[in-house]
């Protein structure tokens, strides 16, 4: 394993649904990289169909050096209109990957919860789900983290 994620701070959280999503990002390189590293964020549009799920945006960061690295990646929120309306609110997961020439070896996923700022919208929501007035609340303190094997340099 050449490269560590040492931490991921979630900024902005709670925030507005459709607020972008901002990761601050530390790792560590312990050699040098021919290629760039592939950071992804995913939301889990719904947990009945992957085909809901949304790339949120995808960042190429390289030339990566041996030695500890920072960075913020902002992504924007999801197109709720691509979203099944009974998933718009509740839990689902959102998901920053890690990927080097093509082969992902790091997934972190956190739960996150999406409901209206009014709480008396969350006990009797409107017919029509509003995205303008929901909140979303990211689980930041309990990351379900995978690690995979890849060739690093072949």
């Amino acid at each position: 394993m050449y490269v560590n994620v040492l931490s991921v701070q979630i900024l902005d959280n709670p925030a507005k649904f459709g607020s972008p999503f901002q990761f601050l990002i530390h790792f560590e390189c312990l050699k040098d990289l021919e290629k760039d590293l592939e950071w992804k964020v995913i939301y889990v549009g719904s947990a009945d169909n992957e085909k809901y799920d949304q790339v949120l945006d995808s960042v190429l960061v390289g030339p990566v050096r041996r030695g500890s690295s920072k960075f913020v990646f902002q992504a924007p929120s999801p197109e709720p209109s691509s979203i099944p309306n009974k998933d718009l609110l509740g839990v689902t997961v959102v998901l920053l990957t890690c990927s080097y020439a093509d082969q992902e070896f790091i997934k972190i996923g956190y739960y996150l919860n999406n409901e209206y700022e009014n709480p008396e919208w969350n006990e009797n929501p409107p017919e029509q789900i509003q995205p303008d007035s929901l909140m979303r609340n990211i689980l930041a303190d309990k990351p379900r983290v995978t690690r995979f094997e890849i060739n690093w340099d072949a």
